[in-house]
Parts: structure tokens; C-alpha cells; sequence
């Protein structure tokens, strides 16, 4: 198929879930209002989608191996359009979080093929740019999330930014249908790993739901049965003959395993600010949906339009420089709002998000650029399931260190305008943890070491 569509039909899609998470953030006050739900079950909403991706991504990336990426990535489309049906007409808070954790499944099918397919159709010299393309159209979504959320939110209702989403996913899985071609994969000779992905889960499931019980003893048990959970997934991995995860990708291979735990500190550090302030934004100040996503979409707009650009930039400067660079510039933006007032400028407010969108366009295309080109073209696969899982398990574990801070300082209480007081000093506190954990993040962008030679592909 020609290369050019399949970048076309990727950024789309690419486009697709970004849009839906930063929209919903902006819909999280008014379905909170309706369905009358606490800090914690509001939070759920958001990371339903999230631990769910991050739970099934490892193993469809597997599956989209010794099946095909084309297959699994217009499956994907499909239930992601589906499950955003069902969440426009849930008649419950229970129901929607329930569809959203389907619309994470969904979500997992396209982040794990993506990458790959983009990789495998453009030669190495071209990598940088058609990555940072993609990565320009998650942030375009991002962009326009805050932006139409708001007005959808405002004058539709919370189920319109649904409504919107199903139109706009159906038009892609019909793109992805007519021009998508399955291509000839090797016939597979290993089994699935299904114990693997029964721990992989596990761990992930008991993590996930601990966080937000700390400091209760409960919490505490699920927390620790996760990280046991996660490291015999580990040592399961090095030794199974299919492993769903190729754990030895990371040995030998330090560009490749430094670049994945700079994705995975950054994503922790920052995945959840657009639910942060969205609740400040709407609760403390008190401004509507629309003007609060309006002064959202500073940080993606920066993203969308530099992104680009640091893509070709990480085709001929070192993508630990400019990474690097962008985790220090990441940590200054959260510093800003670690320190956040009730009063504070609505320009300053603008100002840091626009400094986060560099950072971010800086840290991202480099990274994701440094990670494919280290690997050889029969692992796109699996690094591209690998990268998108350090992002979602990053996205996830900063929902969960929000819920966690949430819970032991204002605990499951509805958020107000007349109650935020109580939350502000926890959000800060987020902010204040995101910015240490982003500094330490630095060190291990810097730590990759310089650029191994492009691995050669053959088309």
C-alpha cells in the first residue's frame, strides 16, 4: 500500500484517542455533577481508559505480530467506536466507567500498531519525520479536545463529546477498511503467552487499584501484590520461549532501555495535568467548560506545532539532547503549577502550558525516534507495544499518584466550586511530586547514551 496513506490513515487514528482523553477531562465536572461522584469515582472515569489500554497493549502487540498490524489496528478502530456509542447512552456512572475501560481495549489495538506500521513502511532516514507527523496529529487531538470539549460540553452536554468522537471514529474505521491491506505475515510458530498475560494483568489491576486506598492496609496489600505481580511477570518473561513481552529487547540494548524509562517518568510526570486543571480551571475559578478548554489548549498547540520539527531535528542531533532537554524544560512548567493560587493570572496559567507543550514536542519525537531506530524491523512490534505501554502505564500511575493525593488529604468528597478550597493544596501537592519525579527523569534521558547506528530495514 502506498507509504503516504498509511501515514495518513495512522495520524488519524493517532489523533482519535488523544482527542477523546483531553475531552473528556474537560467533560469530567459536569459528569460529576450529574452522576454526583466523588474526587475518586470522578477520577475513575479518566483512568478506566487507561488501565485498560495499558493491561491489553502488551499482549495485542503480540497478537498484531503473528497475526498482522493491519488486522488488529482496524479491529481496534472499531471497538473504540463502539464502546464511545455505548458511553453516550450509559445510564450510569458505573456503566460509563465500564465503557471506558472497552474504549481502553480499543485504544491498546491502535497504540500497539501505529508506531510499527509507520516504522516499517518509511527507511530510517525518514523515520524522524513521519514520526514526528504522528506525534503531530496526537497533539493536534489533544488540541482540539480541550477546545470542542468544552463547547460540546457547554452547549450539548457531556454524552455530545461522545456523540462528536462516534462520528469521527466510524469515518476513520471506514478509511482504514477501504485502504488498509492485510500484509503477508510469517505464519506464527510460537503460542500465545497467556500466562504471562494473566500476571502482566494482574499485577497491573492490583497496582492500579491500591494507589487510591493508601494509606489503608488494603491499599497497601494490593499495591505491594501488584509489584510482586510485575516482577515475577519480569523473570516469567526472560525464560518463556514466547514471551509476550521480549523482556531481553532490554539487554545489551541501552538506548533502547533508558529511552523507555524516560517515556515512562515523563508520562508519570505529566499525564495527568489536563485533569488537574480542569478542575481548577472549573471548580476554583469558576470559568465555564468552554473558556477553560480554551486556556487548556496552549500546551497541545505547542506540541502540534513543534512536534514536526524536533522530529527532523532527531534525524541529525542526538535525541538524548534534545530529550533532555525537554524533561528539564517539563520540570520548570510543573513547578509553576506547584505553586498555583486561586488568583493567580489567567496569562501566567496560559504561559506554563505553552513552556510544557515545547518540553514536550522537545521530549517526544526524539524519544519515540531514538527507541524504533535502535531495534531491528522483525521487533517494530513489540518496541512499538513497549513504547506505548510506558506511556500508558506512566499516564496511569500519575492518575493514580492524583487519586492517591486526593484520597489521603481531601478524601472521596464531590468536587465544587464551594468545596475546591479543600483540593487546592493536594493539587499543588501533585504538581509538586510531578516536578521531583520529572527531574530524576532527566537523569535517565541523559543516562541512554549516544545514538547507535540506524538499523538498515528492508521494505
Amino acid at each position: 500500500m502506498p507509504r503516504r496513506y498509511v501515514l495518513l490513515i495512522t495520524s488519524l487514528a493517532s489523533f482519535l484517542t488523544p482527542f477523546m482523553g483531553s475531552a473528556v477531562n474537560i467533560a469530567l465536572p459536569a459528569i460529576g455533577t450529574r452522576f454526583s461522584a466523588g474526587a475518586i469515582a470522578l477520577g475513575w472515569v479518566a483512568t478506566a481508559y487507561t488501565l485498560a489500554a495499558a493491561v491489553f497493549l502488551v499482549p495485542l502487540g503480540r497478537v498484531a505480530d503473528l497475526r498482522g498490524r493491519e488486522l488488529v489496528f482496524t479491529i481496534g478502530i472499531g471497538i473504540d467506536a463502539v464502546a464511545s456509542l455505548g458511553c453516550a447512552f450509559a445510564p450510569g456512572l458505573g456503566w460509563l466507567i465500564a465503557l471506558r475501560a472497552l474504549q481502553g481495549a480499543g485504544g491498546a489495538m491502535i497504540f500497539g500498531t501505529a508506531t510499527a506500521m509507520l516504522s516499517a513502511a518509511y527507511p530510517p532516514n525518514e523515520r524522524g519525520r513521519v514520526l514526528g507527523i504522528n506525534v503531530a496529529a496526537v497533539y493536534s487531538g489533544l488540541s482540539l479536545g480541550p477546545l470542542l470539549g468544552g463547547v460540546l460540553t457547554q452547549h450539548l452536554g457531556w454524552r455530545g463529546v461522545f456523540y462528536s468522537y462516534v462520528l469521527l471514529s466510524v469515518t476513520t474505521l471506514v478509511l482504514a477498511l477501504v485502504g488498509l491491506k492485510p500484509q503477508p505475515r510469517p505464519k506464527p510458530e510460537a503460542r500465545f503467552d497467556f500466562p504471562g498475560t494473566f500476571i502482566y494483568a494482574a499485577g497491573l489491576i492490583s497496582l492500579m487499584y491500591g494507589l487510591p486506598q493508601l494509606p489503608s492496609l488494603r491499599g497497601w496489600i494490593l499495591v505491594s501484590a501488584g509489584l510482586i505481580a510485575l516482577l515475577v511477570f519480569v523473570r516469567w518473561e526472560l525464560t518463556a520461549r514466547s514471551p509476550v513481552l521480549d523482556i531481553r529487547l532490554f539487554r545489551g540494548n541501552r538506548a533502547f532501555g533508558f529511552s523507555n524509562l524516560a517515556a515512562l517518568i515523563n508520562y508519570s510526570a505529566t499525564a495527568a495535568i489536563g485533569f488537574l486543571l480542569s478542575l481548577y480551571l472549573q471548580h476554583g475559578r469558576r470559568l465555564t467548560p468552554q473558556t477553560a478548554g480554551l486556556i487548556l489548549v496552549a500546551q497541545p498547540v505547542m506540541q502540534a506545532l513543534l512536534s514536526p520539527l524536533a522530529g527532523r531535528l532527531s534525524d541529525r542531533v542526538q535525541p538524548r539532547i534534545l530529550a533532555s532537554l525537554g524533561m528539564a524544560l517539563t520540570v520548570l512548567g510543573l513547578t509553576r503549577f506547584a505553586l498555583v493560587t486561586l488568583d493567580a493570572p489567567f496569562w501566567s496559567i496560559v504561559l506554563a502550558l505553552a513552556l510544557l507543550g515545547f518540553a514536550f514536542a522537545l521530549f517526544s519525537s526524539p524519544n519515540v525516534n531514538a527507541i524504533m531506530g535502535s531495534v531491528e524491523q522483525a521487533s517494530y512490534g513489540v518496541a512499538s507495544g513497549v513504547l506505548a505501554t510506558m506511556r500508558l502505564i506512566g499516564q496511569m500511575l500519575s492518575m493514580g499518584i492524583s487519586l492517591m493525593v486526593f484520597s489521603l488529604f481531601a478524601g472521596n468528597r464531590q468536587i465544587s466550586a464551594d468545596t475546591y478550597q479543600r483540593f487546592l493544596s493536594p493539587t499543588r501537592l501533585a504538581f509538586a511530586v510531578f516536578a521531583l519525579l520529572c527531574l530524576l527523569g532527566v537523569f535517565a534521558s541523559l543516562a541512554r547514551g549516544h545514538r547507535p547506528e540506524q538499523i538498515e530495514t528492508t521494505v
